[in-house]
């Protein structure tokens, strides 16, 4: 399926995305007296803390500053490889974050922030010079006699006569801009993308980490089968069969209490089924089976108590685990939102592009959630992460939430769907 290729910024997006690079390396700049600082520190334990608080405000910024750049340039992203921190430790903290190539990476970008600025400013300087001799030109020449202290027109002709270097020096600017811009993003790309290698080291880390969290989210699941079959199921099948039992016993003697039991048995089978339906509906829906991310998630809609819109550009469908776990993190979030969100109205669209499938769950609600170790929102990051998957959540006070999941993958032909996919 062909794809768009990434939307290319405006003038005026552009200039937005240079200042704020800029800002970035003011910032970084000013970090300067805290960073030599913090290296003089360290020779004393003290130091240590204020070394660590230091590398962490650097790399805030420095991340800033790679988020920028992958958005002005979404052809050429900046990712992100450091190493990780231990959880507890001074000195190993300490440790890790000295031999970390990346914060050199970091330090040498700090260092380089007055050169980076000039190249960002420099077209934008020409722009607003240009400006200012046709303005000087065409108006200010009688409040200001003087233009660089030495050109001194005395009459509209003579002060007309300086439109000629201001259309030399907007030439100049329009010229320079592109070439100062690349040679901007290629140099902070140079100096902050991580090398290969040190890609690679954070790829394994990461998945060793996703390996293990897909372990334990196993192993809980697992879990959580064995409970529900152990308390519920087969609880009722062991009280079938003792009610079987006394039937079978008392079905001479008092038949009246026998068929009583076998009324009993047969409610308990009712409901040891439905039972066995609703774990087996928990690990992997038939509706999903049947008709596919896009079906289920339509008939989630229909069976929730909040107004939901769904909306689904999909051109086929993305492989079992993927759609297993894209279906169960929709319905997560929107249990959630039925919960805490206090919305009247939710909305789902799911499309695929770029070999991603790309959901965005809407509310209307109050807005405020954030992820936490134990909620929801880090179990589906942790479910996601299994298949390189993200999330991203967007959701200011007073609302609305955005929440966006996006999970690699292929699309399966539309003609090897099942039929009911397509009713």
């Amino acid at each position: 399926m062909a794809t768009a290729s990434p939307h290319k910024a405006g003038p005026l997006t552009t200039l937005a995305y240079i200042l704020l690079l800029v800002s970035h390396n003011i910032a970084a700049f000013l970090l300067l007296p805290l960073v030599l600082a913090s290296a003089l520190l360290t020779l004393i334990w003290v130091g240590l803390p204020f070394t660590i608080l230091t590398a962490a405000t650097l790399r805030t910024i420095a991340n800033a500053q790679r988020t920028t750049l992958t958005r002005l340039n979404p052809h050429h992203p900046v990712p992100t490889a450091y190493r990780p921190m231990p959880p507890t430790g001074v000195h190993s903290r300490v440790r890790v974050i000295l031999t970390d190539p990346a914060t050199w990476r970091d330090l040498l970008w700090l260092t380089s922030a007055p050169l980076l600025t000039l190249l960002a400013l420099l077209s934008y300087t020409l722009y607003a010079h240009a400006i200012y001799q046709t303005l000087y030109a065409l108006l200010l020449w009688r409040l200001h006699p003087d233009l660089y202290g030495f050109i001194t027109p005395h009459t509209p002709t003579q002060a007309l006569l300086i439109l000629i270097p201001a259309a030399l020096t907007l030439l100049l600017a329009h010229t320079l801009k592109p070439l100062t811009i690349s040679a901007y993003t290629r140099l902070s790309r140079l100096i902050l993308a991580p090398s290969e290698k040190a890609r690679l080291t954070a790829r394994v880390a990461h998945l060793a980490t996703s390996r293990a969290d897909t372990i334990d989210t196993q192993a809980a699941e697992i879990r959580r089968i064995e409970r529900d079959l152990h308390d519920g199921a087969q609880a009722r099948l062991i009280a079938l069969g003792m009610n079987l039992g006394m039937a079978e016993q008392m079905i001479d003697t008092k038949p009246d209490t026998a068929k009583h039991m076998l009324a009993e048995a047969r409610e308990t089978t009712r409901h040891a089924l439905t039972e066995l339906r609703d774990l087996v509906r928990g690990i992997h829906p038939p509706v999903l089976v049947e008709r596919g991310l896009d079906g289920a998630v339509h008939a989630l809609a229909l069976t929730h108590n909040l107004p939901i819109t769904v909306t689904t550009q999909l051109h086929g469908r993305p492989g079992d685990p993927v759609e297993s776990a894209a279906y169960f993190a929709i319905a997560e979030l929107l249990t959630n939102t039925a919960k805490h969100a206090k919305a009247t109205h939710a909305w789902v669209h799911i499309n695929h592009g770029r070999q991603r499938l790309v959901i965005t769950i809407t509310d209307n609600g109050q807005g405020g959630a954030q992820p936490t170790p134990e909620s929801g929102l880090s179990g589906i990051a942790r479910r996601l992460d299994a298949f390189d998957g993200t999330i991203n959540i967007t959701s200011p006070p007073g609302g609305p939430t955005i929440v966006t999941l996006e999970i690699p993958c292929e699309l399966s032909s539309p003609k090897t769907l099942p039929s009911s996919a397509t009713d």
